[in-house]
């Protein structure tokens, strides 16, 4: 199928092709190890108020967060994917509801760059690129901070020259 005259191309609607920065495994380490001792804080007190047979679920919660620090980076490491190309940018992440999105650097309204105190401790950024559509912002989580300044930059550039074509 054939585009129109004067229309941008097609999307290259294909898995993206690079991964995250390495370093987000250690980030997400951690986020999984804040979760699971928070869960200790409360979990000794659920015999006094619903029986002595909850005494082993601090056991099973630290069982089960031991299995969470090693399994959830991997896993979220082998499926956070990015890309970006001279007509869009692409991002896919989630495990069990998998979201693809692909943002025409023509529909591109703004491109932010963000950290969070964890992030900026292991050296990490995401790329907020925000288009009209109602799904929301396209983001890419866990880039190396220089890269992803380097991303903005570059989205901002092409995006502001893609929009000046079409008008």
């Amino acid at each position: 199928m054939n585009a129109p005259a004067g229309s941008p191309p097609p999307l290259d609607l294909r898995p993206p092709g690079n991964r995250v920065d390495p370093r987000c495994r250690q980030w997400w380490t951690v986020q999984v190890g804040v979760v699971v001792i928070a869960g200790l804080v409360g979990l000794p007190v659920l015999p006094l108020f619903f029986g002595p047979w909850l005494v082993l679920a601090p056991v099973a919660w630290v069982v089960v967060g031991v299995i969470a620090l090693v399994v959830v980076p991997r896993v979220r490491w082998s499926i956070h994917r990015w890309e970006e190309t001279d007509t869009a940018i692409y991002s896919r992440s989630g495990l069990f509801w998998e979201e693809w999105r692909a943002a025409p650097l023509s529909r591109v309204q703004t491109v932010d760059k963000s950290r969070g105190p964890l992030e900026r401790l292991f050296g990490l950024a995401t790329v907020v690129v925000t288009t009209a559509s109602s799904k929301g912002a396209v983001r890419i989580r866990s880039l190396d901070a220089g890269l992803a300044e380097e991303i903005a930059q570059r989205l901002t550039v092409t995006a502001e020259g893609e929009q000046r074509d079409a008008t």
